[in-house]
């Protein structure tokens, strides 16, 4: 009895490794979403330094004036998996755009797989619509990208994304200078209260109190966009895909 039930075990495993051999690499280990390392992140290294430079200064000036987010994946390879579902969790792992704007794009290239995506959130879709995504991704990506010129497409590509949604959204004004640095007035008042607290404190401590912080910046919640600390935009397959 002992036996035959070994036999049956063994037979049932050789079954299962024989199906897992016929499944897709993408349904075994889906590729992971990349961590945010700016608005430009060239995990493919298809873009060269001082392209990215400009990508990244030039995205980061468009929010500060509109709010809106755009970003730019590259990535070796999709291992499998479709460049929509991959785009999409993307975008909402990186909560891209604002929350109750949606106003967040993603544009995603697989080198070695020659795909690209124009992924974009809900409340930019009546701007960058399906077709005319489509259009970015065919009249101005894909013939730089099959020509070889891959900062071309990737500068031609975040133009025509800038130029679609430009002036859908304004960003909030803030309490800074015109430098984006806190005014004067707010500074001094801030290190002011610093003073009065390690004055306060001296004798209850060995030394004034640490000043120090993060660095604030672009990023919110710790490698996410962070829709400004609201969470993030919303996504539902808006866009359009395209290969070279």
């Amino acid at each position: 009895m002992n036996r035959l039930m070994s036999s049956k075990v063994r037979a049932a495993l050789f079954l299962l490794a024989a199906l897992l051999q016929l499944l897709p690499l993408s349904t075994l280990s889906a590729i992971g979403v990349p961590a945010l390392s700016g608005r430009v992140n060239d995990y493919a290294a298809m873009i060269s330094p001082s392209v990215k430079a400009e990508l990244e200064a030039k995205l980061q000036q468009f929010e500060a004036a509109e709010s809106t987010q755009i970003a730019v994946l590259t990535v070796p390879s999709l291992e499998g998996e479709p460049i929509e579902n991959f785009s999409i969790k993307v975008a909402e792992a990186w909560k891209i755009g604002h929350k109750g704007s949606d106003n967040g794009v993603l544009l995603i290239v697989s080198r070695d797989d020659h795909k690209v995506r124009i992924e974009v959130g809900f409340g930019l879709e009546g701007r960058l619509t399906d077709l005319l995504s489509g259009r970015i991704i065919n009249d101005e990506i894909v013939p730089s990208f099959k020509a070889g010129k891959f900062d071309d497409g990737f500068s031609k590509g975040v133009d025509a994304i800038i130029a679609a949604v430009h002036g859908e959204y304004k960003a909030k004004p803030q309490a800074k200078g015109s430098n984006g640095k806190p005014s004067i007035p707010l500074l001094f008042i801030i290190l002011l209260v610093i003073y009065f607290i390690s004055q306060l404190t001296r004798g209850h401590r060995g030394g004034g109190p640490m000043i120090g912080g993060t660095g604030g910046g672009f990023y919110g919640g710790g490698g996410s966009f962070g829709g400004g600390g609201g969470g993030g935009g919303g996504f539902g397959g808006g866009g359009a895909s395209g290969d070279w």
